[in-house]
């Protein structure tokens, strides 16, 4: 078959590719530019692969900066999330983490620098008023009364704005660009506010803070970052990020916009993640129904799957939504291939094989994956009762297409022998507590020579050896394509009360006690469980289901 053909350059390659080939850029520096106030979700894990993977590919570096520029809304704690997060996706950025609040100085000269060639000015009008003026798409806005103070005036409040003489809200400084111009984001913008706050960097050094399309331009020009790549959102701030490198004639980075990820059922608003955190209906940030790198990595997830998704996904200049199934596919491929298969019960029911001898126990070889042999395979402990899934029997077989057990009928144990079903216990309310079977000696697993052909095959653990665990079973947090997209509902009224079962005393082969958080396996016909960080003791790990085995959700 002849190979796939290499997928084709998108929009930003062929950029990059130009500006290489025509000397523009002799290498490239890209960035990363987190805000410090919220954990990093599987957007922020897409523009993380390719600001990283453009610089990897090109021979470049990219810088992991944050934008720390709010300190009302920022914490030390976010930013040691983010790093982790960068790191187990397996990125390495270039140097030491950089910090806008590293460039305050500088930012403050440039904010002086414009004030003295009459580019900016200090406004006494509260947010209100400044809003009223600022017109409409179709109306120019109108000119602040004090748009036209002196230089030296301007250079006086600035100064006090810095020393702490103002109250909040009491005094802003504003681009002097253009009320009338046709881009909203072009009539005066803010460039600094004063915020009484402490910072978690700086601490009280500073009252007054650069906004971000203040802050973030110019630190891509500190930083002499060529390709700035932002979502589209900040498409409309472009003009200005260009007009400040120009008139303050600092280095040129470039800006390119491409689509940012949407995902069905799910919430991607870090504000609103905030509030699930805040109100309780998730245990945290990390919580594994969260589109977090966090939570997804407690999940289960791993980062080749977020990688592989990130790639398939693309970039593209326009936005679109993408089904979060796409997401589960990419990991459920890779645990596919790297993760062991193994024995868990999860609604255990008794079966006993009749003609297997007490007291006797048998090892039985099993492959822990065959998908990759160089992953051997190990014994499990067979013995006369065991645990099966309560949905692997009926007391009745409802028709020739049921390959389960029920009375009469035939089943291969995983990696051992055939049974046949016998009979059945049941308890005053008809429930089924124990099952009845006849195992076929001469049938063993790669040694079969009985010549009965069952057409099913179930999993199974020796109760003698299987140890209780904890399970969890989360689904996706909310039911509803776009939680996010009625005006007349909360996005909180569509929370999955099914997403999180928590289920106990299953039933898990004996091996499994002394996995590690992290751990990922594929629970035989079940779906895929990693083994939790947060709730796991030793001895007594607790596995969160990744994904099932098949979608589900498929309409």
């Amino acid at each position: 078959m002849e190979e796939a053909k290499e997928r084709s350059l998108h929009f930003i390659e062929q950029i990059i590719e130009e500006d290489l080939k025509s000397g523009k850029h002799a290498s490239i520096i890209t960035r990363f530019p987190p805000e410090p106030n919220g954990f990093l979700h599987i957007g922020h894990a897409k523009s993380i692969c390719l600001n990283f993977g453009l610089a990897q590919k090109y021979g470049g570096v990219t810088n992991l900066r944050f934008d720390d520029t709010n300190p009302t809304k920022e914490d030390t704690v976010y930013v040691n999330s983010i790093l982790e997060d960068v790191k187990w996706l397996g990125f390495e950025w270039e140097g030491e983490p950089r910090f806008t609040s590293d460039y305050f100085d500088i930012l403050y000269n440039f904010a002086v620098k414009l004030i003295q060639k009459g580019l900016a000015y200090v406004d006494d009008q509260s947010a209100e008023e400044i809003a009223s003026q600022k017109g409409t798409p179709t109306e120019p806005g109108k000119e602040s009364p004090f748009r036209n103070r002196t230089v030296e005036e301007n250079l006086e409040l600035f100064g006090d704005m810095k020393s702490g003489k103002y109250r909040e809200g009491e005094k802003v400084l504003r681009a002097k660009i253009d009320m009338a111009h046709s881009n909203m984001h072009m009539r005066d913008p803010l460039l600094y506010r004063i915020k009484h706050a402490a910072h978690h960097r700086t601490g009280n050094d500073w009252c007054i803070y650069p906004m971000y399309d203040f802050a973030h331009g110019q630190s891509d020009s500190i930083e002499e970052i060529t390709h700035s790549l932002c979502t589209l959102e900040f498409e409309v701030h472009r003009p200005l990020y260009n007009w400040l490198i120009e008139h303050l004639e600092i280095y040129p980075s470039r800006q390119i916009e491409f689509a940012r990820l949407n995902l069905n059922y799910t919430i991607m608003s870090k504000r609103k993640l905030l509030s699930l955190v805040e109100q309780k209906a998730v245990d945290g940030w990390d919580d594994p129904r969260m589109p977090t790198i966090s939570g997804l990595r407690r999940r289960g997830y791993t980062p080749e799957s977020i990688r592989n998704f990130s790639e398939r996904v693309g970039i593209a200049k326009r936005n679109n939504v993408i089904d979060v199934g796409f997401l589960e596919f990419s990991v459920r491929e890779h645990l596919n291939r790297i993760a062991p298969r193994v024995m868990a019960v999860l609604n255990p029911l008794r079966l006993v094989i009749s003609n297997y001898d007490e007291g006797k126990v048998e090892m039985l070889e099993t492959i822990n994956n065959p998908e990759d042999e160089s992953m051997g395979s190990r014994e499990l402990p067979f013995s006369r009762e065991l645990w099966i899934e309560q949905d692997d029997f009926m007391k009745e077989a409802p028709g020739k297409k049921y390959f389960r057990l029920a009375p009469g009928c035939s089943v291969r144990l995983k990696s051992a022998y055939i049974i046949t079903c016998d009979g059945f216990d049941e308890d005053e309310n008809g429930n089924v507590t124990t099952v009845y079977a006849s195992y076929h000696a001469d049938s063993k697993s790669g040694s079969d020579t009985s010549g009965i052909k069952a057409k099913g095959t179930i999993h199974w653990v020796s109760c003698q050896h299987a140890f209780d665990a904890e399970v969890r079973l989360y689904d996706r947090l909310f039911n509803d394509e776009n939680p996010d997209g009625h005006k007349d509902r909360e996005f909180m009224e569509f929370l999955n009360p099914d997403s999180l079962s928590i289920v106990q005393n299953c039933k898990l082969e004996p091996g499994l006690a002394s996995a590690k958080p992290g751990d990922g396996f594929q629970f035989q016909r079940l779906g895929y469980f990693s083994v939790d960080n947060k709730y796991s003791l030793p001895g007594k790990p607790v596995f969160n289901r990744t994904v099932t085995l098949k979608d589900g959700w498929k309409k």
